[in-house]
C-alpha cells in the first residue's frame, strides 16, 4: 500500500512559483517520498528528512497516517530558517 502524502498549502505555493520544468521535476519527487534523494536530519531537526530536487529542498516527516511535506525553499536559506522558526512552521 502507498503512503499518503499531505503537502501544505506553502509548499504547493513554492511550487508552483517555479519554472514549469522544475515544477514537473519536484512533482515527481514527491510522487514517490520516501524514496528519492532523501536523508534524515540531525541535531535540532531530529525527525524530519529533506527531499533534495536541485538547489531545492523540501522538509517532511512521518506521522501516522502518512508523511507531511511543511517547508520548501532554496538549499542557501532552509536550514538557517527552519532551526530558527520551526515551533512557527508546525
Amino acid at each position: 500500500m502507498r503512503t499518503r502524502i499531505y503537502i501544505h498549502e506553502r509548499v504547493l505555493a513554492y511550487q508552483r512559483a517555479l519554472p514549469p520544468e522544475t515544477r514537473r521535476a519536484v512533482k515527481a519527487a514527491l510522487l514517490v517520498l520516501p524514496a528519492g534523494d532523501t536523508i534524515p536530519l540531525r541535531e535540532d531537526l531530529d525527525g524530519f528528512h529533506r527531499l533534495r530536487v536541485g538547489e531545492h529542498r523540501f522538509v517532511w516527516y512521518y506521522r501516522p497516517g502518512g508523511i507531511h511535506v511543511f517547508f520548501a525553499e532554496r538549499r542557501k536559506v532552509v536550514y538557517e530558517f527552519l532551526a530558527a522558526h520551526l515551533r512557527e512552521l508546525l
